[in-house]
């Protein structure tokens, strides 16, 4: 198979679902809500009344018994007796923000118990990636006897070996995908063990965390306190891109209505310095506003300030942690624009690469803490597999993303004789390799791709909710739209079609990249949005009066003056261009 030519702009095919009227109208009778509620249920699965009320109206109740997960009482019977004795316990956690909130929550409720707790994440750049004998050896040394691993620990076997030989009881919380047999902890706490009958398989690490928690408070009398845990919870979850279904959605409502009264000084100092303490929080806000802050920690080789964020009891020290997040991630994205551009400049240099069907880019010394970042991007724009590589006398540190329906963790397991290590998801990985076969890499998997995947697989599907007029877009459309929320994976904010729109106000282009313009149809004008659209859209409409338009609802406050505001997800030219 030939590689095809990747073009910076993509026709998207449109999808518009059909969901069944009749199912629309009994639901809609069943829960007395109006059709297009009814209708966007019944596009997410939800048509019979239970789970669509459940979904509607995510209750702390709904959460399952924590002891149905597999090993669960060994670890809560371990911890008790840990705290019983005294002993010291060690809390290990990952530096994402999923980790980093799993130790938070986790060693608030220890000590809340009672515990004697310490906690250690690694520096991404010097302890590298999970659980390592060395840190098992320190804690020996501090006489620690019990390690809790947060979202991390399902692949630390020889870490839990040295454990197991100085006589530390390790109990391992985590959600990644396990290998075919399990580390030889005292506990294993995973839903997606083969062998763990939990049904909710989508937990992250924090939830997991959550449900040991859970399970703790009620042998000890302090269930009231587990909804002061969701914030947090909350935070983790929407950052860790899980399906926002299920428990982790009664994680995320619940937590952002705590969200929006923060008692913790940390979390109070976050939320200022993201500016959102004059607004209710949402789930896209934690999305690109708390979680990158605190994913900027560890992206640049920290880890403890989150932590420390989190457990301060001074106002004035809380207010220093956030504003250091802050810098860091103002420095993160310094480094990531640097970087895009270095790889911009080789995609130009080198026409060759848009023409394969993964782009492999390298470079000496990029920062490894945003190479992740980069490829993401990389990728949305070429609709390609992507590898971004920082090259380290001799070694390569490298992190893959892919478009959604193209496995990369089962490219990259194609060519396992040539790391020497990697792992991840379907959509993002990571690795290390000689840098000697990067070319070897490259070769190959576009080689492996070629046979896999066609044209039309990388082809930009947009998935539209419902085709409406303007004339529908209303206050009433907004509120029924946001009894869904939170939005995430799984559950994405609902998107509408309309069709024959006249542009009646010139474009403007807010800070170089975005896209502002007016569309009317039926007597009904709105504002539309287009973010990062500037580049790609904004010749169609200066040459077109008419543009069919996909787009999300959202309200717009300024000066005080809430708004209806349109926000492009794509945009269609039409016939009937101006001169």
């Amino acid at each position: 198979m030939k590689f095809v030519q990747a073009q910076v702009f993509f026709a998207v095919l449109w999808k518009i679902a059909s969901p069944d009227p009749t199912a629309v109208r009994e639901l809609a009778h069943a829960l007395d809500v109006s059709g297009t509620i009814a209708a966007l249920l019944v596009n997410r699965g939800l048509a019979d009344r239970a789970s669509a009320q459940a979904f509607l109206q995510p209750r702390f109740e709904y959460l399952a018994d924590p002891y149905l997960m597999r090993d669960l009482k060994k670890g809560v019977d371990r911890i008790l007796l840990a705290i019983e004795r005294q002993e010291k316990i060690l809390i290990y956690g990952d530096y994402d923000v999923d980790g980093t909130t799993a130790v938070v929550i986790l060693r608030k409720a220890l000590e809340m118990m009672g515990a004697l707790t310490s906690y250690q994440i690694p520096r991404r750049f010097v302890d590298g990636y999970g659980m390592k004998s060395e840190a098992v050896n320190q804690a020996a040394r501090d006489g620690v006897k019990l390690i809790v691993s947060v979202d991390t620990g399902i692949k630390a076997f020889e870490a839990i070996e040295t454990a197991n030989s100085l006589g530390i009881d390790c109990i391992v919380t985590d959600h990644h995908l396990p290998e075919e047999h399990l580390p030889p902890a005292l506990a294993v706490l995973n839903p997606k063990r083969p062998d763990c009958s939990y049904p909710d398989k989508n937990l992250c690490g924090v939830g997991v965390a959550f449900k040991l928690i859970q399970a703790l408070f009620g042998k000890t009398g302090k269930e009231r306190y587990l909804l002061s845990f969701l914030k947090i919870v909350a935070i983790g979850t929407v950052a860790d891109v899980v399906p926002l279904v299920g428990e982790n959605r009664v994680f995320v409502k619940i937590g952002l209505e705590g969200l929006q009264v923060p008692a913790n000084f940390g979390l109070k100092s976050l939320i200022e310095i993201c500016g959102l303490d004059s607004r209710a929080i949402t789930s896209s806000d934690i999305g690109f506003r708390l979680a990158p802050r605190i994913n900027a920690v560890g992206r640049m080789g920290g880890g403890g300030q989150v932590v420390e964020l989190f457990a301060s009891a001074d106002e004035q020290r809380s207010r220093g942690l956030a504003q250091e997040m802050d810098r860091l991630n103002r420095e993160r994205q310094l480094i990531e624009e640097q970087i895009i551009r270095l790889a911009q400049e080789r995609m130009s240099a080198e026409p060759a690469l848009a023409r394969q069907w993964v782009i492999v880019l390298e470079g000496e010394g990029w920062h490894r803490g945003v190479i992740g970042i980069v490829a993401t991007k990389v990728s949305e724009k070429y609709r390609r597999p992507v590898l971004v590589v920082s090259t380290e006398n001799g070694v390569g540190y490298g992190s893959g993303r892919s478009p959604k329906g193209f496995n990369l963790l089962r490219a990259l397991n194609d060519c396992s004789d040539l790391f020497d290590r990697f792992g991840g998801h379907s959509q993002a990985a990571g690795f290390q390799l000689p840098t000697r076969h990067i070319e070897e890499l490259r070769r190959r998997l576009n080689e492996y791709v070629a046979q896999v995947v066609t044209e039309q697989d990388l082809e930009p599907v947009l998935e539209a909710d419902l085709e409406l007029r303007l004339s529908d877009v209303d206050e009433g459309l907004f509120q029924d739209v946001q009894k869904l929320a939170p939005f995430g994976p799984a559950n994405p904010q609902p998107v509408f079609v309309a069709r024959d729109l006249a542009v009646i106000a010139e474009p403007r282009v807010l800070k170089g990249k975005h896209l502002k313009f007016r569309v009317e149809q039926d007597g009904r004008a709105l504002d539309v949005v287009g973010w990062h659209m500037a580049q790609r859209r904004l010749g169609d409409l200066a040459s077109t009066r008419k543009i069919s338009l996909a787009f999300a609802l959202v309200s717009n406050a300024y000066q005080g003056i809430r708004s209806l505001q349109l926000v492009a997800k794509d945009i269609q030219p039409l016939q009937g261009r101006s001169d």
